[in-house]
């Protein structure tokens, strides 16, 4: 069940990119995060920027002492991210849901996903 409804959130996102280059109430801003772990091992908090750079976003988490950084591909309606910290690397993908954000994200290698709430500042 869980992974059709990943493969759903894929294709709702995938279908929502929007290839010109410049949208009009694009992701950029400034965000306070909520998530859980991949396999709801733990709940986490703290800030998401998402900066415009060209066609793509720079989105850089601020979690506890570490920090996330990504590039990302997109439009008004949705976004899929890439992200590295350290040696961990991973996917996310979001929807809009008014001024804020939703998503599932996962490790590269993962076999779950954990989810995120993005509330703009």
């Amino acid at each position: 069940m869980l992974s059709k409804l990943i493969f759903a959130a894929v294709v709702a996102v995938v279908a929502c990119l929007d290839q010109s280059p410049a949208f009009a109430g694009a992701p950029a801003g400034t965000y306070s995060v909520i998530g859980s772990n991949p396999g709801g091992r733990g709940r986490y908090s703290g800030t998401v920027t998402v900066e415009r750079t060209g066609d793509t976003f720079r989105v850089t988490w601020d979690i506890g002492n570490q920090t996330y950084v990504g590039t990302g591909i997109g439009s008004e309606k949705g976004l899929a991210v890439t992200y590295r910290s350290g040696s961990q690397t991973g996917l996310a993908i979001y929807g809009a849901n008014g001024n804020d954000w939703e998503g599932v994200w996962t490790y590269t290698g993962g076999r779950e996903v954990g989810g995120e709430a993005w509330t703009r500042r």
